[in-house]
């Protein structure tokens, strides 16, 4: 089983990153100590296997006798037992590739959703998509062939080595001294190799988010009639990778060639020292044919480890994209869960709160303090980028606090465990996310011990009933992820009604009644005022109607609580709230 692992520091250079998924590696229970373990009995049935073919060519040759059917019985069993240790060796990397695989994709996914509110504002939705779904796979040769080639490198030829050293020491000390200057030709390849395979996973990041992109916005595109404008950008970026993809095999050929070179080399000097031998009468045609054949099996490891070294480069490359994502914060160690018993009801205090962005000059909040009751209403109004959307995000931990905490009943939400916070919390946003699949599964999605009963009175609650009774399959009438069924107006109902179902004690809403016509503003805002009723609720205000329900009023600026009451406190004082509020009504008066 896969233990949890999560790398922590910066994407750094590959001997870091190499140290980072070979930790992964560890954490496999038995894999690299079983792929040992192959390796060395590999090793041992190879030595056996040459010395039986020394000595059935020698018999031949030299002795001019037919080989015993023993010997052949022998040299097959070699045969067959070096295949199957070989094919159990691949199998076996296979399987666990693929548990490795799917503990990182596992945990990068779920890290995503513990800490990213808002993905697509940290990179393309498209390059996301890339690197679960193809970076992770291009960790499937890393952990296939590079890593086993490792560790076969690092046991097959020391057991040949040694056995050589013990039967010939001259040729093992020729061994000896060629193995690390082809290890030295591999690593001055693989420095080279590096920086354009790096440059070809960010061609194919660039090129997947931004052909995703395009898709996304074709009617867009339709309409300004630039899709020939961006299908040439996609074409450029789509050169650039088959350029960046040809100079990595150029480089892979050239390696292999290298290598290959300095293997046949070393085998010669072997074959020159050996023949002379010979000649001279200091060495048995047996014993030197048997070094000989050792040889190239010696460098085997060495030519196989330099052709998947490619693949290594890959698997790093993507791997530094998954650890930045880290460095920005995304990947966060789950914190274990600390009890939050008691929770309903929650009263929620902000206490001397900051919060930077990693790219801002300037602080998105700044030093606020405040506090959300129970069974109270909290708008929390102020001009567009006040900072009303990332106060939410702390509150939902989608961010963390640059300075400051934030406390649920007294309890830091830095000790809370993004999974069990976000349990105590019904969100409804302006635009709702619903899934391929019934409206019942959609509206029950929240809370699993819920069942029809409870669905049904929830949208008899937020006046949804009798639309989706209007269906012929009524709650099993299947919608996809825009509900393009229902209006505008009944999605963000759907959406409270999946709130109701959840009942939860944290509320916390993004402007419900944006962008509704009068009747289902209307609905939306008695359907808000009963799901709020004994929860601490939170509400984004764009809307001077949606202000006036508040019970508290929270308004923005810069980043700061400038002002703080209910409607009439904010009037009488006549400050920034009570601009707004005029400004509001001459508007609507204009209308």
């Amino acid at each position: 089983m896969v233990k949890t692992f999560s790398p922590s520091g910066n994407a750094a250079p590959a001997l870091h990153i190499h140290k980072k998924l070979i930790g992964f590696a560890l954490n496999m229970q038995g894999f690299l100590p079983v792929i040992a373990i192959l390796s060395f009995l590999t090793a041992v049935v190879v030595v056996f296997q040459m010395y039986l073919l020394s000595t059935i060519v020698a018999q031949v040759f030299i002795h001019k006798l037919l080989p015993s059917q023993e010997l052949f019985f022998k040299l097959l069993g070699c045969f067959t037992v070096r295949s199957c240790l070989i094919w159990l060796r691949e199998w076996y990397a296979h399987t666990r590739a693929i548990e490795i695989k799917s503990c990182i994709r596992k945990n990068l996914i779920q890290s995503i959703f513990n800490k990213a509110g808002n993905p697509p504002k940290h990179g393309k939705t498209g390059e996301w998509v890339a690197l679960i779904t193809d970076g992770a796979e291009k960790l499937d040769e890393y952990y296939v062939k590079y890593i086993p080639s490792v560790v076969h490198l690092a046991v097959f030829p020391v057991v040949i080595l040694i056995f050589a050293l013990w039967y010939d020491w001259l040729s093992g000390l020729v061994l000896l001294i060629t193995g690390p200057v082809i290890l030295l030709f591999m690593f001055l390849i693989g420095t080279h190799a590096k920086e354009q395979t790096q440059r070809q996973w960010e061609s194919l990041s660039r090129l997947s988010g931004y052909f995703l992109d395009v898709i996304q916005g074709i009617k867009t595109l339709k309409i300004h009639n630039a899709e020939k404008r961006e299908n040439a950008k996609v074409f450029e970026e789509s050169d650039r990778f088959r350029l960046l993809t040809m100079k990595i095999l150029k480089v892979a050929f050239l390696s292999g060639f290298v290598l290959e070179l300095a293997a046949s080399i070393s085998v010669a000097m072997l074959a020159l020292q050996i023949s002379i031998r010979m000649i001279e009468g200091l060495m048995l045609f047996q014993s030197g044919l048997f070094m000989l054949f050792l040889a190239p099996e010696y460098f085997l490891p060495f030519r196989l480890l330099g052709a998947n070294h490619h693949a290594a480069m890959e698997g790093t490359a993507t791997a530094s994209k998954i650890f930045e994502l880290e460095q920005r914060s995304f990947l966060k160690q789950i914190l274990p869960a600390t009890s939050i018993e008691n929770l309903t009801p929650v009263k929620i205090d902000f206490v001397n709160v900051s919060f930077n962005y990693p790219e801002a000059n300037s602080p998105a909040l700044s030093n606020i303090s405040c506090s959300l009751l129970p069974g109270t209403i909290t708008a929390l109004g102020g001009r567009t980028g006040a900072g009303k959307t990332t106060f939410a995000n702390l509150l939902l931990k989608f961010e963390s606090c640059t300075l400051g905490s934030i406390f649920a009943n007294g309890v830091s939400l830095d000790d809370i465990s993004p999974e069990l916070w976000h349990s105590q919390i019904a969100y409804v946003s302006q635009k709702p996310h619903f899934f391929n699949a019934t409206i019942l599964d959609n509206l029950l999605m929240s809370n699993k011990l819920a069942g029809l009963d409870t669905a049904v009175e929830a949208a008899q609650l937020a006046g949804l009933h009798e639309t989706i009774l209007g269906f012929s399959d009524g709650y099993q009438t299947m919608i996809t992820e825009n509900a393009s069924i229902l209006s505008a107006g009944e999605r963000q109902r759907l959406a409270l009604a999946r709130a109701f179902v959840k009942d939860a004690p944290l509320l916390i809403l993004d402007e419900p009644t944006s962008n509704l016509d009068p009747t289902s503003e209307q609905w939306i805002s008695q359907s808000t005022r009963a799901l709020a009723k004994g929860r601490t609720t939170l509400i984004i205000a764009h809307r001077l109607k949606t202000v006036v329900m508040a019970d508290n009023i929270l308004i923005l600026e810069n980043g700061t609580v400038v002002e703080q009451g209910t409607h009439t406190q904010l009037l009488n004082a006549n400050g920034r709230y009570a601009k707004m509020v005029a400004t509001a009504e001459n508007s609507n008066k204009n209308d």
